[in-house]
């Protein structure tokens, strides 16, 4: 059996910081040069940069340090009858999957998560398409280990 783990592998804020570094390069870096334009023309130069710059510092703490909140308040323990998965900084989740509800389970890499060692478990029930729930920044061993086992478990039928 599987040792319970509560919490994730420290290397995916790394990850997260990635992805979300990237986007606020793509994205947020032209939409304040936008805003930094149309306000210019509404108010002086001075007002439209600080505008700007403020949408810049927000984009740069949620891509630097959101990350480390995210993963301090991220945890999940695989119990007898199902796994608990707590996340979220300012509002919390709280969700508890049934093992007998687990249809299927799934592991997952990107680029970044896999040359870091990385996986994503997703867990799947009868309810839809989508995972139902996920545990990012696994160690590929764990995040393999923690699919057979789950998978032995086995899952609803369908009766």
């Amino acid at each position: 059996m599987i040792e319970p783990q509560t919490s994730l592998d420290p290397k995916i804020t790394y990850a997260w910081r990635f992805g979300r570094f990237f986007r606020f390069v793509l994205f947020s870096i032209p939409v304040s040069l936008l805003i930094f334009s149309a306000l210019s023309g509404l108010w002086n130069w001075k007002a439209a940069a600080f505008v700007s710059a403020l949408y810049l510092l927000y984009g740069l703490l949620f891509a630097l340090v959101w990350p480390s909140l995210e993963y301090r308040f991220f945890r999940y323990e695989v119990r007898e009858d199902d796994i608990i998965v707590q996340q979220g900084v300012l509002f919390r989740k709280l969700s508890s999957i049934p093992h007998h509800r687990i249809q299927h389970v799934d592991t997952h890499q990107g680029p970044v998560e896999r040359l870091l060692g990385l996986a994503s478990l997703k867990l799947y029930t009868a309810a839809g398409v989508s995972a139902d729930g996920m545990i990012p920044g696994l160690s590929e061993e764990t995040a393999q280990s923690l699919r057979d086992e789950l998978s032995k478990r086995g899952g609803d039928d369908g009766v």
